[in-house]
């Protein structure tokens, strides 16, 4: 037994395989930290617009998926800031996810993915895993290279970007080029148009040190903290999710999954003996919230106006909460005014995804992704 998480049970002090990668890939992310007080506009990322075309229309193909049922853009809709639009996201089929699915813009700005942070070394090996994973994706990689090498278009396309032939390496690299491209633009923010009321909420934001998490251009420390965020029932109510959780689990080295009945969140990282890291969870990015709801990394809020409220009055219940979660003491109208704030940090999705290669590549490549986004 630990002493503050009463669930998690020693194991003699043996570690899984899932525990040690855990542990060790945990060095990489607290190494990196975000700028604190930068602002401005988020920088485009220079890119090679073959591989950004070859990479689009990969992330639109279901091919890619084990059974050719998905794409990367089922769960990461353009139209709804690259995420889903739903408390949970949607899984491979057979199964159903446990986490919301966040933005995909700015996220090649990112020190550490996923809402626990556990992969921080670079989209290449987060791109594998979400295709690899069974509750994901499900694809083995050497069917995904056949199946391109059995497609003119992106045999030409693949030696067009300098690549050569298909092959699984890559295909890991062309999606992360297009993900470069997801770059925020346009925000009221950004362009100096703000109403008074956005004004106004930029104001309570600093003055309420909202920015001590939210820091950057992309307003996050990529760092994991514990708001006390309420779990949500949904995963261990619906078996599909239970499931899902329980097979993420054992892979990460979770101890005692089965019993477990909250979201461990960023403990898949260090793994404390004593549970104190226990229900932490990456700071989200305050970018193209406009986009994203249901909020939170478990999709349990529902509106921009709910989430002020919860941060006003301290944040939830947890006994591992961050100390410096309190009371923020705002009005209505400021909490009003702050909303008006966190809307004004977005722009527009697409275009920001477009403006940075789309002239550079040849029609047909883009008429060929306009085809793929086209619904059976």
């Amino acid at each position: 037994m630990t002493r503050r998480f009463p669930e998690l049970v020693s194991l003699g002090g043996v570690l899984n395989i899932g525990m040690a990668m855990a542990i060790i890939v945990s060095f990489v992310f607290y190494s990196s930290d975000a700028p604190a007080h930068e602002s401005g506009p988020v920088k485009a990322i220079k890119v090679d617009a073959k591989k950004a075309a070859l990479g689009k229309r990969l992330f639109f193909d279901k091919r890619i998926s084990g059974d050719s049922s998905i794409s990367c853009a089922s769960c990461h809709i353009p139209e709804k800031g690259f995420s889903d639009g739903m408390a949970l996201s949607k899984a491979y089929p057979g199964s159903e996810g446990f986490r919301n699915t966040p933005t995909l813009i700015n996220t090649a700005h990112k020190a550490a993915w996923f809402h626990d942070g556990r992969l921080g070394t670079n989209l290449n090996d987060v791109t594998r895993e979400q295709l690899t994973e069974d509750y994901v994706m499900n694809m083995d990689m050497r069917i995904m290279q056949e199946r391109a090498k059995q497609d003119p278009v992106y045999v030409q396309m693949f030696k067009d970007a300098g690549y050569g032939e298909p092959s699984n390496g890559s295909i890991r690299k062309a999606i992360p080029e297009y993900l470069k491209t997801l770059t925020s633009r346009g925000a009221p923010f950004d362009k100096g148009t703000m109403s008074d009321a956005a004004k106004r909420g930029a104001k309570v934001f600093h003055e309420k040190r909202c920015g001590s998490c939210h820091a950057g251009t992309r307003f996050s420390d990529d760092k994991p903290h514990n708001t006390a965020v309420p779990n949500n029932p949904d995963i261990w109510s619906d078996p599909m999710r239970h499931h899902t959780y329980v097979a993420f689990g054992l892979f990460m080295g979770i101890e005692n999954i089965y019993n477990i009945r909250r979201d461990v969140g960023a403990h898949v990282r260090t793994h404390k003996v004593n549970g104190t890291d226990v229900g932490k969870f990456m700071t989200p990015t305050l970018r193209e919230l406009k986009y994203t709801a249901p909020y939170m990394h478990n999709g349990t809020m529902k509106t921009l106006a709910e989430v002020v409220a919860f941060y006003n009055k301290g944040g939830g219940s947890d006994v591992n909460k961050s100390r410096a979660m309190r009371p923020l003491g705002m009005s209505g109208e400021q909490q009003a005014d702050l909303v008006a704030y966190l809307e004004a940090l977005s722009g527009d999705p697409l275009t920001g995804a477009e403006h940075v290669w789309k002239d550079a590549i040849p029609a047909n490549y883009t008429a060929i992704s306009d085809w793929l986004k086209t619904p059976n």
